[in-house]
């Protein structure tokens, strides 16, 4: 049905009118379109649709992933993008049986590691070379070029024992190959942090850039730190990806206090992070705000940054034509204490609340997962 929006508070785009409205097809259009479902937003915030750029979601294929519904459009998220679940041998089920129904729009980085995230850690994916079939890889992307956004590698000890860079080396070398970004999982040793900026290029992306774990933070050294900035600066993008085990309140304090400020804002959503500490995207922007962010630096991150990764409209979202693609969200007072991933509380006294989701022509009401406002 055609959807006809209005008082709302319009926020990471170019320019926005008073009103929006949705034809049949789902398209903003020009002009009122007769017969359009009124939806009163309520004084409400009005951004390009959040996207998660880290989240797990090939539910049934891993042992750590969630429905992606779990992670979408009921949390005010529209757009996201697995990072690495899947590698080549089981890809064609992330595709068939998560990313092609979908309401979300779900793009993927491919594991390097052919078998992806099937037993998260108990079974490493990339143990030694018999782990990585670069022909069979090549041949997934090409076959699913719409949907392969970039290569993921998990480069940490757990991960790579004795290996150390050469599975993230292998892993980039394909990615230039392919004309994709690598999206690399930064860790503890080995490898260490420095040898994996190293090989990286601009549009590559360090997912977990604000861990606190030791010897593989950007905050372990004064040297390190300026290695991030600089990489930041020539165009290396740096991810959250909060999850279980990866972000770090003071990490992200010191180094956003510092100039150093997030491209993209990721929950890492997964089986063993949903339930606490992450629970949401919505949670996580609003902890990102709690330790200096400024407001518009967290829409950006949520919206216009990740969604250009995944070739998505952003500020320009509202241009006749396009496909309708919001969030609907509130900012509120609160007080809710939290916690990183290393245990660390705070006490959040603002807090990002969606409360809708537009995808064509379909509008869906959307909220916070927990914690519970205090």
């Amino acid at each position: 049905m055609p959807l006809r929006l209005t008082n709302f508070k319009p926020v990471g785009f170019d320019a926005a009118p008073d009103e929006i409205f949705v034809d049949a097809s789902g398209k903003v259009a020009a002009t009122p379109v007769e017969g359009a479902e009124v939806l009163d937003l309520k004084g409400a915030y009005l951004s390009p649709g959040w996207c998660d750029l880290h989240v797990h979601v090939w539910h049934g294929g891993t042992d750590i992933s969630i429905r992606a519904a779990e992670a979408g459009r009921a949390t005010g998220v529209t757009a996201m993008a697995d990072a690495g679940s899947a590698g080549e041998a089981n890809f064609h089920g992330l595709r068939e049986y998560v990313i092609d129904p979908a309401s979300e729009t779900i793009k993927a980085f491919l594991n390097i590691g052919s078998i992806g995230l099937v037993a998260c850690n108990r079974v490493p994916e990339l143990i030694d070379w018999r782990s990585i079939d670069i022909d069979r890889t090549l041949a997934v992307i090409e076959a699913n070029r719409d949907v392969i956004c970039g290569i993921k590698v998990r480069a940490s000890g757990v991960i790579v024992g004795s290996w150390g860079i050469t599975p993230a080396k292998i892993a980039k070398r394909i990615a230039e190959m392919v004309d994709l970004p690598l999206m690399v999982h930064v860790g503890e040793p080995p490898p260490l942090i420095d040898e994996v900026f190293e090989i990286l290029t601009p549009g590559d992306i360090v997912t977990h850039c604000f861990n606190g774990k030791a010897a593989g933070s950007i905050r372990d050294t004064a040297a390190l730190f300026k290695m991030a900035q600089d990489m930041a600066e020539r165009g290396i993008l740096m991810d959250i990806g909060h999850g279980g085990a990866s972000f770090n309140f003071k990490t992200a304090r010191d180094s956003i206090a510092d100039g150093l400020r997030p491209f993209s804002i990721s929950t890492d959503l997964h089986m063993r992070s949903m339930e606490t500490p992450v629970y949401d995207m919505a949670t996580t922007v609003s902890k990102l705000l709690a330790v200096g962010l400024s407001f518009e630096d967290c829409i950006e991150a949520t919206t216009n940054a990740p969604r250009s990764v995944l070739g998505l409209s952003g500020a320009d979202g509202l241009t006749p034509g396009s496909r309708a693609d919001f969030t609907v969200f509130d900012l509120e007072k609160a007080s809710i204490d939290v916690a990183d991933s290393q245990g660390n509380h705070l006490l959040m006294d603002r807090v990002f609340e969606p409360r809708m989701t537009v995808l064509g022509d379909d509008a869906r009401p959307a909220a916070r997962r927990l914690p519970p406002a205090g």
